[in-house]
């Protein structure tokens, strides 16, 4: 068996709501051979993976899992509960997956639902090699795959505090999208969106966190707010860092200049000696070095986020705490069984490390790690409380003094930053440093949230929230509209028009398209950007604050959205394009994988959809939100019970709105400028998709109708020129149902003669390819055949050849179809060509080179 693709769906997508993986395996030799067949697999296999006996698999109860092995049950299949057992075993929460026959003879996909990417995607390969060892007679180590795997969650998973803040955001609604496969995180969309990694913002500034991670720096800041900090010096010698604990008396403190989480740090010491120790330590991390002087006190940090303290706690070094049975080593060994405890950072403790450091501090009190502390004896194993070596913590947040806290705000205030740790020396935090002997002693940006999250005593402090708080005081994201467009054809358009309306009422809009990316309505960046890479690129970026989507069917297929839920989400129609394609064979199917963008709606938000579309009515089953219906004529309707649903339709020549018992008229046809007077049905439609959405969007009536009206330019749909006594029509159809709106347009313009330029996509069916030809026959009086420079696949001339026979067949004159390859030669000879008052309407691949051609002969 062996793995031939993965694909990965980080965001909604057409198998599920939930980021799933899709794998295609070839299980050679095994297609038709069930596992119970195959000597001792079935064995290993439970003995491995005990609880698959509970899987219920499809037949929804515990052990159905179980009785499809002893019934029967393929290997493929086999693969995807192993997969998600191995996830499950880890700690995620994964249930769904299925598996379907792909391709012949043994060729199968299987779906699955993860968590952690990197780790679902090492749990796949590991779950391969396992069976494939199970289907050799051998047996594996399951422990050793378990061990690994465990290493890569704790490599790849969020940190404790990125996760807090990020389910945080999740319950407010806030989108979340993962950058990369560190703990950078971008939290919310384009302008009022935050990047986060732990507790470090993007709103804090580089100043304040290279001050912060300058410790003397630090220190002279705060002493000239009147801060308390020990007085201290910086050394670059031993012998300078000897001098200068003398100078302040011990005992004293040795640190590195700039460093974190406790590294290099030795204090209380108190003979020269243990001073160049020290310094030769702290010289690791650092060329500078701090001597101070060492305070007597408990260790506290205190969270100061937006200025206000928000939890404190009091940091107890890693200790062990005897039984006058066990040594320290097996103390150790005994406290790192508690669960709470991890390798790094992805518990609420950390293991206790039995390192250099830790024996140094037990050599310097006169103890090994083969000690036998008495019972109740407690022996510290590090010098500070940092929770990343081991360390414990206990809630004060309630009991902090006035005075102290006002400190702790002053301090984060002098620096700069917007979330600090301030870490206080003091003998009691509940009584003013003022009154006794006590420090400010660092300042930390990007501080650690588990000791505040999970303290080891005392009340956990939802100080994610405060976070979450800070960066969204108002929901801020929660006004950034988001409008998602897909169907067969009408969807730049509609796009364009919703995008120009939005910017009328002032938003600064931000679209991607079949055209390109577009801000403000400027583009960015040209081609084909209607998938979910360009809608991720565009929510990132900071300037926007409402976005619409062109969302195409083919990104859908392959990544799923590229948002996570929108405000507005339209389905133009479902016509026959692209069937046979990315396993789309129906209409049903088709209307299968647009219908995504209808059911990924935020709650209160709506969907639109053409009630003169023969697949709404399938569409609307999936649909959980309100629904806005849109039609051109009531006698055309599809959908049943049409008046339980807003309308948005045309009568008497005006676009009206039926909401409940309402009725509002929102503009004449005539003026909307795209529609030709009335002439364009298309754009009609598109101009009633388009009402709907604003509408959906509590835009006023007065202001969809005044946008509307004010949209004229429509680059490549329906784009006329008015040359010197003829005129040019740039249109991107590229399927049936776009030929006959274009064809139903030509007929209305009263041209003389109506020339025709047209091609097809490579990717399409020889029978859609073969229509077009036959509709072309009947609507051109003469025609140029040309072939896009992307085949897709076919061979040269295959779909002009294909063009030409359904155009022969249709006893068309043939003296008056000719084939050019390319589409601008195509236009420049139907250009010299022309006669008066003709119409040359063109199918184009690329518009810029045709453009480029009119501009250069003079469009009037």
């Amino acid at each position: 068996m062996e793995i031939l693709d993965i694909s990965i769906y980080n965001g909604r997508n057409i198998y599920s709501h939930r980021p799933v993986m899709k794998t295609i395996v070839d299980i050679g030799r095994f297609s038709d051979i069930p596992t119970k067949d195959i000597k001792g697999f079935n064995d290993r296999l439970l003995t491995c993976f005990p609880n698959l006996k509970n899987n219920t698999c499809g037949l929804g109860y515990a052990g159905g899992f179980l009785q499809r092995l002893e019934e029967g049950t393929y290997l493929a299949h086999v693969l995807e509960h192993v997969i998600l057992d191995l996830q499950n075993t880890l700690g995620f929460d994964v249930k769904y997956g299925k598996t379907r026959f792909f391709k012949e003879p043994s060729q199968y996909f299987l779906v699955y639902e993860f968590e952690n990417e990197i780790c679902a995607l090492e749990c796949s390969k590991a779950a391969v090699f396992i069976l494939n060892c199970f289907l050799n007679g051998e047996d594996i180590i399951i422990g050793e795959f378990l061990e690994y795997l465990n290493k890569v969650q704790i490599e790849t998973q969020l940190g404790p505090s990125t996760a807090a803040i990020v389910n945080e955001a999740k319950k407010r609604g806030i989108p979340v999208t993962r950058i990369g496969y560190e703990s950078l995180v971008r939290l919310g969309y384009g302008k009022y969106s935050k990047v986060i990694q732990a507790t470090l913002t993007d709103t804090t500034s580089c100043i304040a966190a290279d001050i912060s991670s300058n410790k003397q720096l630090t220190k002279h800041i705060l002493d000239e707010n009147k801060i308390p900090v020990p007085y201290g010096k910086v050394v670059y010698t031993e012998v300078s860092a000897v001098m200068a604990a003398k100078q302040i008396g011990f005992p004293v403190v040795v640190k590195p200049f700039n460093s974190n989480q406790g590294k290099g740090v030795n204090t209380n010491i108190t003979n020269e000696k243990d001073v160049r120790k020290a310094f030769r330590e702290a010289a690791k991390y650092s060329a500078g070095i701090i001597v101070e002087k060492y305070i007597v006190g408990n260790d506290y940090r205190i969270l100061v986020v937006d200025g206000e303290v928000k939890a404190v706690a009091q940091r107890l070094p890693a200790m062990v705490v005897g039984d006058g049975i066990h040594t320290i080593s097996e103390l150790i060994e005994e406290i790192n069984k508690d669960t709470n405890r991890g390798e790094c950072h992805e518990k609420p403790l950390t293991k206790i490390k039995l390192g250099s450091l830790e024996l140094s501090v037990l050599k310097k009190k006169g103890y090994s790690k083969n000690y036998v502390p008495r019972a109740g004896e407690k022996i510290a194993l590090r010098e500070n409380g940092n929770i990343s070596t081991g360390g414990t913590a206990i809630d004060c947040t309630d009991i902090i003094h006035p005075d102290n806290a006002d400190i702790a705000v002053n301090a984060a205030n002098a620096i700069g930053i917007d979330i600090a740790g301030i870490d206080m020396v003091a003998e009691d935090v509940s009584k003013s440093i003022y009154s006794t002997s006590g420090a400010v002693i660092e300042v930390n940006t990007a501080p650690g949230i588990r000791m505040h999250l999970y303290p080891s005593q005392g009340q956990p402090r939802n100080v994610a929230k405060d976070i979450v708080d800070l960066l969204f005081p108002k929901e801020l994201n929660m006004d950034f509209p988001i409008v998602s467009v897909t169907g067969t054809n009408g969807k730049t358009t509609t796009v364009r028009l919703i995008g120009h309306v939005l910017s009328h009422v002032g938003r600064k809009v931000g679209m991607t398209s079949t055209s390109g990316t577009f801000i403000d309505g400027k583009c960015i960046c040209k081609g084909d950007h209607s998938g979910p890479c360009s809608a991720r690129a565009l929510l990132a970026n900071k300037s926007i604050d409402a976005a619409v989507f062109e969302t195409a069917r083919g990104g859908i297929i392959r990544e799923g959205l590229g948002y996570d839920l929108a405000d507005v989400g339209i389905v133009t129609n479902i016509a026959e394009d692209h069937l046979g394609l990315g396993g789309v064979e129906t209409l049903k199917d088709l209307a299968f994988v647009k219908a995504l963008v209808v059911e990924a709606i935020k709650p209160g938000g709506c969907a639109v959809l053409n009630a003169e579309d023969e697949m709404t009515n399938f569409i609307l089953e999936r649909v959980q939100e309100q629904v806005i219906l849109f039609y051109k004529t009531k006698d055309n309707v599809k959908v049943k019970d049409v008046d339980k649903y807003i309308n948005v339709f045309v009568e008497d020549g005006f676009i009206k709105i039926r909401d409940s018992n309402r009725e509002i008229t929102a503009l004449q046809i005539k003026d909307i400028p795209i529609t030709y007077g009335g002439l364009l049905e298309c754009n009609i439609e598109n101009a009633l998709a388009s009402v709907c959405a604003l509408y959906a969007l509590k835009i006023p009536v007065e202001d969809i109708a005044k946008g509307l009206a004010s949209f004229e330019s429509n680059p490549g749909r329906f784009q006329i020129f008015h040359m010197d006594g003829y005129k040019i029509m740039l249109d991107y159809a590229h399927n049936e149902a776009g030929y006959m709106q274009v064809t139903k347009l030509c007929q209305k313009l009263c041209a003389s003669r109506i020339v025709g330029i047209i091609g097809m996509p490579g990717d399409r069916p020889d029978k859609a390819i073969k229509s077009v030809g036959v509709l072309a026959a009947k609507a051109f009086d003469r025609i140029y055949i040309k072939e896009d420079r992307n085949l897709r696949n076919r061979k040269k001339h295959e779909v002009a050849n294909l063009l030409y026979g359904a155009v022969a067949e249709s006893s068309y004159d043939m003296e008056k179809v000719k084939i050019i390859d390319d589409e601008v030669e195509a236009l420049k000879e139907a250009m010299k060509n022309a006669q008066k008052d003709d119409l040359i309407v063109v199918m184009y691949e690329k518009i810029e080179p045709l453009t480029e051609l009119i501009k250069q002969r003079g469009s009037i």
